[in-house]
């Protein structure tokens, strides 16, 4: 299937590695032009060369902390007609409610929230212009099934499913969709060496540690184990595509049947 997406620009925030990265390269194969973003100069250009390498395509590097104002204003301030804005950028970690400060709820705002409402509102102006574009911002199952052991991780990632409501409402007529998209338990690579050191210390294979998560902590998923980067990215991949010009103001589940609503 051609998605029609050749030579349209994309911007993947924190696709260095992860789920941003199989966004990044699966953008890339369909022709889009890419650019990758992760905080490091030596991990953006690794991962620039190996998208390259993989696609053929155009992919340019943006090393900065897309959590910030000011690399978010330089940013598209180098390339100002962004028509594709993938808000992947995120951080979590396990903590106990009673021990999460102040400090660290602001700061899980800043880096998971407020970071793609400030480059929607930066990427808006052209995409007006141009009548057409797509925002897609990356939350989680967590947004509705909020995990006991990250309140402050499922609190922003509920609020990006707001935010993408509220911004495709006050879109509506114009050919700019936005949408959430909400990957269930995935092998990125943060989750990745999370749950390979969790296993490591149980004395566990990274397999029976699977097999006993899906038992145990998430047992309404219906495949039964964590996907891979690469399956989150093909829906998101047709989510930026011209071909989904009807679908905005959703959350679409990509998360294994985790959620149990059909709704």
């Amino acid at each position: 299937m051609d998605l029609k997406l050749t030579n349209k620009l994309a911007l993947v925030s924190g696709s260095t590695a992860g789920i941003g990265y199989a966004i990044a390269a699966a953008l890339a194969a369909e022709g889009a032009q890419v650019i990758v973003n992760g905080r490091s100069q030596a991990s953006v250009d690794g991962a620039v060369s190996k998208i390259k390498s993989a696609t053929g395509g155009t992919v340019h590097g943006f090393a900065g902390d897309l959590g910030t104002a000011a690399a978010a204003e330089e940013l598209v301030r180098q390339h100002p007609n962004i028509e594709i804005l993938v808000n992947n950028l995120g951080i979590f970690e396990a903590t106990p409610f009673e021990k999460i400060p102040d400090a660290d709820w602001v700061r899980f705002f800043e880096v998971n929230v407020l970071s793609g409402v400030r480059l929607a509102r930066l990427c808006l102006p052209a995409m007006r212009r141009a009548n057409w574009g797509r925002i897609i911002f990356i939350s989680s199952e967590s947004a509705v099934q909020i995990p006991v052991e990250m309140i402050h991780y499922g609190m922003t990632k509920t609020a990006q499913l707001a935010v993408s409501r509220g911004l495709a409402e006050s879109l509506a007529g114009t050919g700019i969709t936005v949408n959430s998209v909400l990957p269930g338990p995935t092998r990125s690579r943060g989750v990745g060496d999370f749950v390979e050191a969790l296993a490591k210390s149980q004395g566990k294979s990274f397999s029976e540690f699977e097999k006993e998560f899906f038992d145990k902590v998430r047992p309404t998923s219906l495949i039964k184990r964590f996907a891979s980067p690469d399956e989150v990215a093909s829906l998101v991949t047709y989510v930026a595509s011209p071909l989904a010009s009807a679908t905005t103001g959703a959350a679409l589940r990509v998360d294994g049947g985790v959620l149990k609503s059909a709704f």
